[in-house]
């Protein structure tokens, strides 16, 4: 390789000023571009952008779009001082008093619920009310005759002022109607405020628990509707006392009214479905010549042509057959049955009948004889009294005919009940007793259409409830299906 020649002391220090100089010079550039303001800089560009350049350019670009992305109203701001014409219009007002004269008037009412052996008299007094008050009033109202005869549990309204006079008295004319009457010096007005009833079929379903009584008052059944399912619909097939373990359930499709999301009545009992024991029983209501009845889902009727007691949880003291007269000491025929209860329990028809007699019948003592048709007939001996029936009455099946007594040949309190076909008497407690005629023809075609939508909402509740139920569901298993409105919507 080939050395560069040696330079020259002389040379090498030309050099290293040369250097020198030209470092300053670069040194000088440098301080007029950092300060471009100062008197005599300048920029020095050479036609080429550096990397810095192009850095500050972007930098300066971003910080402007952003500032036209953030503030869109600022070239509006700059205009603030145009002025924008207005208009003032003057409304005149209606007078203060005009306006409280047209507001209703808020009643403060004091609520009263009518307990037994209350009269209107006495509550208007308790109110210090003056009877004159209370005259007026019931001779402003057409409902005078229902307002001296009020019945327990209805509410009425007391708007009092602060003198202790009475402002406006209000009470309910039906359900679906509320009557105020207003006092004005010696006038009364009347108003009639409409209340629309609205009807909804529910479904209520559960389990009979520690007491069916209790569990299905715990669903919103009312007791009136729990005794026709148990003294009613279903006696004839389960024995309450005996067949019904917690583990049954029942499902009941009911009419319930509603008024301003309240439960004020529920109706009758549209179906039921009660299973005891595993075996499903099934009912439901219909309208034949214009009494209803329940009926079976195909149409037979649940209500047996007679009933195998005309008195309720009664003792059977004597039974059909030979024995010894208690009264004459000899063996004869005992042509019925006895049944031991106390003086007084009442006694029941044992079916749809007409009435033979109704008195005095030698040894029977008190006694009531029903003809059923068809050749049937019943005896009931021994009564303390009769209902006051007369010959040719009908009565009913479950009807009180009379009450238990010890009249005639008797040794003390019991009903003598005796069965008898075509003036033959048969032993009540083993005689097959004639079925009800079933629905036919047109009349079963309309019973199937009428009962076919309440039937389908019992098997649809029960198919949600208890699909998933194990096979020893907890006695305290309950539920009640929503209730959903009826056909027709509100009754106004």
């Amino acid at each position: 390789m080939t050395q560069p020649p040696s330079m020259s002391p002389e040379a090498h220090q030309a050099v290293r000023e040369q250097n020198l100089r030209a470092a300053a010079e670069n040194t000088a550039n440098e301080q007029r571009y950092a300060h471009p303001g100062d008197a005599g800089a300048r920029f020095p560009f050479n036609g080429r952008w550096t990397r810095r350049d192009w850095a500050q350019a972007s930098l300066f670009a971003t910080a402007a779009a952003l500032v036209i992305a953030l503030v869109p109203g600022f070239s509006n701001a700059m205009r603030s001082s145009e002025r924008i014409p207005s208009t003032t219009l003057s409304l005149p007002l209606p007078p203060l008093a005009a306006v409280q004269a047209r507001a209703p008037a808020q009643r403060n009412w004091d609520l009263v619920e009518v307990e037994r052996g209350q009269t209107l008299g006495s509550i208007f007094e308790a109110r210090g009310i003056p009877a004159a008050t209370l005259h007026r009033l019931l001779d402003a109202s057409r409902d005078k005759p229902a307002l001296t005869r009020l019945k327990p549990g209805a509410e009425l309204g007391f708007d009092i002022g602060a003198d202790g006079k009475l402002q406006a008295f209000r009470y309910d004319r039906s359900d679906t109607q509320r009557i105020v009457l207003s006092l004005a010096g010696d006038a009364v007005s009347e108003k009639v405020i409409e209340r629309p009833v609205e009807i909804r079929t529910a479904v209520v379903s559960g389990k009979v628990g520690k007491s069916l009584f209790h569990s299905a008052r715990k669903l919103g059944l009312s007791g009136g509707t729990i005794n026709v399912l148990t003294d009613d619909v279903f006696k004839y097939d389960i024995d309450f006392d005996r067949d019904v373990t917690s583990g049954d359930r029942f499902s009941v499709v009911v009419e319930q009214h509603w008024r301003e999301g309240e439960l004020i009545r529920t109706g009758p009992v549209t179906a039921a479905v009660f299973t005891a024991r595993g075996k499903p029983f099934t009912a439901v209501r219909f309208e034949r010549d214009g009494k209803a009845e329940y009926f079976t889902a195909d149409g037979r009727p649940l209500k047996k042509s007679f009933i195998r007691s005309p008195i309720q949880y009664a003792r059977l003291s004597s039974r059909f057959g030979t024995r010894r007269h208690p009264v004459l000491g000899t063996s004869r025929m005992h042509k019925g049955v006895d049944y031991a209860a106390r003086a007084g329990t009442p006694i029941m028809a044992a079916g749809d009948a007409r009435v033979v007699s109704s008195g005095w019948q030698g040894g029977y003592g008190n006694a009531v004889v029903l003809d059923h048709g068809r050749g049937y007939t019943t005896l009931y001996g021994h009564m303390s009294r009769t209902a006051g029936l007369k010959r040719g009455q009908r009565v009913a099946q479950g009807q009180v005919i009379g009450y238990v007594g010890s009249t005639g040949m008797s040794t003390g309190p019991h009903l003598h009940y005796e069965f008898r076909i075509n003036g033959v008497h048969r032993n009540p407690l083993q005689h097959t007793m004639p079925p009800p005629e079933p629905l036919s023809g047109a009349m079963l075609a309309q019973f199937r259409r009428q009962t076919a939508p309440a039937l389908e909402r019992i098997r649809e509740v029960e198919d949600i409830i208890y699909a998933t139920v194990p096979a020893r569901p907890s006695a305290d298993d309950t539920q009640v299906a929503a209730a959903k409105p009826a056909t027709g919507g509100k009754r106004g």
